[in-house]
């Protein structure tokens, strides 16, 4: 038993504190969100929250002495650092801003559980050595069930009709950005990741930024509710728990942090119905169920490592 839980990297009462934040805090952006919405609108709200991202993580960057950490001979070619920072961050923000006008956070909240799940078929074809097993396939179609379910019938059957349900597919639109964004960092060479999350950031800002100007003109000053939601977003939310999904990364492992995929669409879906009181229709639980379930099945063998050292620990 001991060989077998040995090679993981050390996970501490402090890697489940600071994977138990990034779930909670990523989990309440889609309600701060709405919370910004309210007095900013969404284009502009994409690139406040980027520039302001930038610029944090910029700080960070300094003190690490502006390094980038690749080799002279194999340092990524700049337009793919701009694709990464477009997909990354700036065509998702865009979309998921304008998508949370039309339907709940929690709803958000739960179309980003879906990625995992879009992440698997396309490295099966975009990664060299990824294959899709019986396993993996019977996850991502049950979890594909769970989304058919976010935006089936009853979306078009809602109060809002055509809004809603262009809105839920603008969400979902987003996860698939992240999907393609997590196989895009997988054929960069290694960078520094404070680097990259800057660059991206700062590309992800100048995209977003003529959009915001050529949708929705100059913006205006927001309310006080609002753009303490803003400041939430662009240094806690985007820079602070991207520092942090660093260090959890480099101390207990890539594989343990998947695990912040299973909160944030749960704590969406609380902090949705708790603070902002949204209903929370059986079809959503359902969908959330099966979408977890889904990914669980299918990431399994690499999540069973992290409870066999969970039970040995115990």
């Amino acid at each position: 038993m001991k060989t077998d839980i040995s090679p993981l990297p050390n996970i501490t009462p402090a890697s489940w504190i600071m994977v138990g934040i990034l779930g909670f805090v990523w989990g309440s952006t889609f309600m701060v969100i709405e919370i910004a919405l309210t007095g900013i609108s969404p284009f502009w709200l994409a690139t406040f929250r980027l520039t302001i991202a930038a610029l944090v993580m910029a700080a960070f960057w300094g003190v690490d002495g502006f390094r980038m950490g690749t080799e002279p001979d194999n340092k990524p070619h700049p337009m793919a650092l701009i694709w990464a920072g477009a997909i990354s961050s700036g065509v998702p923000f865009l979309f998921l801003n304008w998508g949370q006008q039309y339907v709940t956070s929690g709803f958000a909240g739960t179309s980003m559980a879906a990625v995992p799940l879009v992440v698997l078929p396309m490295a099966h074809f975009m990664v060299a050595g990824e294959r899709l097993t019986i396993r993996s396939v019977i996850g991502v179609a049950l979890g594909f069930l769970g989304v058919f379910l976010l935006v089936g019938q009853d979306a078009l059957h809602s109060s809002g009709a055509d809004l809603e349900f262009w809105g839920r597919m603008a969400c979902l639109t987003v996860a698939f950005c992240y999907a393609l964004n997590s196989i895009t960092i997988r054929r960069l060479p290694p960078i520094n990741p404070t680097a990259l999350t800057t660059i991206m950031m700062a590309s992800g800002a100048l995209i977003t930024l003529p959009f915001s100007l050529a949708a929705e003109g100059l913006p205006g000053l927001p309310p006080l509710k609002a753009f303490v939601a803003l400041i939430f977003l662009g240094v806690v939310s985007t820079a602070a728990m991207n520092q942090l999904r660093v260090l959890v990364i480099r101390s207990a492992g890539p594989t343990f942090m998947t695990l912040v995929n299973y909160q944030v669409p749960l704590w969406s879906v609380i902090l949705g119905a708790w603070i902002l009181s949204e209903p929370l229709p059986p079809t959503l639980i359902l969908a959330l169920a099966l979408i977890l379930g889904g990914v669980m099945i299918s990431q399994w063998p690499s999540l069973r490592p992290i409870v066999r050292r969970i039970f040995a620990q115990l």
